[in-house]
């Protein structure tokens, strides 16, 4: 399965250079549609589409950054911590600083254990 968010990127080489086709030379299509049913062509729609809901991508970003830090992936009993810290790093506009400092707060991340 193909992350509908990564056809916006597509006008991106994977050293960041812009191009209007690819190494085929066909024209790339950015257009995709997210899983709400937000529809997008390039970054900027895409950009538009994630502003309308920051908890959504706070959440996620959340999600990805604590499942790095605990060395795991995430479970049910996870999520409590995952919403008390994308609603607190709502007060602070959803920053990344906020976000980290939930993460190394978090009853997930204090209670690891580690496989020795």
């Amino acid at each position: 399965m193909i992350d509908p968010a990564g056809f916006a990127l597509e006008r991106f080489d994977a050293i960041g250079r812009s191009r209007e086709v690819d190494e085929s030379f066909n024209v790339l299509d950015t257009s995709g549609v997210l899983p709400d049913g937000t529809a997008f062509d390039g970054v900027a729609d895409l950009r538009a589409a994630l502003v309308q809901r920051p908890d959504r991508f706070a959440t996620t970003v959340t999600e990805k950054m604590l499942t790095y830090a605990l060395g795991r992936g995430l479970d049910y009993y996870d999520m409590p911590a995952v919403r008390r810290i994308v609603r607190e790093a709502a007060a602070h506009d959803y920053g990344m600083h906020a976000i980290l400092t939930g993460i190394v707060n978090s009853y997930p991340f204090l209670h690891r254990r580690s496989e020795s």
